[in-house]
């Protein structure tokens, strides 16, 4: 079962895993029958190597990357969690905010089996 802590230090992983771009790091956080819907309208990530896949889709055009949980809340198995991410894209030099919701369903073992993300996404022009 997971508890409030160590859902604290899972999220934690995870947002210095992302920042980084840090494959390895990342997919270990989730379990080898992973399953990520990213957007309601679109087929999820199923498997590590997907997801290994979009995070080096990402490194290609995210640089100046920032990502906070803002607070979270468990509900085991499940933690719930509101985030914040920018960065710079690379090509087209415009900076990218994002805010949205997880839903983070934790298996034995304490690793992500499924998870869920929301968000809403503006884009500005770059400062460089």
């Amino acid at each position: 079962m997971i508890d409030y802590a160590a859902a604290g230090r899972l999220l934690d992983a995870m947002a210095v895993a992302r920042v980084a771009h840090d494959g390895d790091g990342w997919v270990d956080l989730f379990s080898e029958d992973i399953v990520v819907q990213q957007d309601p309208f679109e087929p999820p990530l199923a498997g590590r190597n997907a997801l290994r896949a979009d995070l080096l889709g990402a490194a290609e055009m995210e640089e100046q990357v920032e990502f906070t949980w803002e607070r979270h809340w468990v509900v085991p198995p499940t933690i719930l969690a509101p985030w914040r991410m920018s960065y710079i894209h690379r090509q087209r030099r415009v900076h990218v905010s994002l805010a949205g919701f997880a839903t983070l369903e934790i298996a034995e073992g304490g690793r992500i089996a499924r998870a869920r993300w929301w968000c809403v996404r503006r884009e500005a022009p770059g400062t460089g």
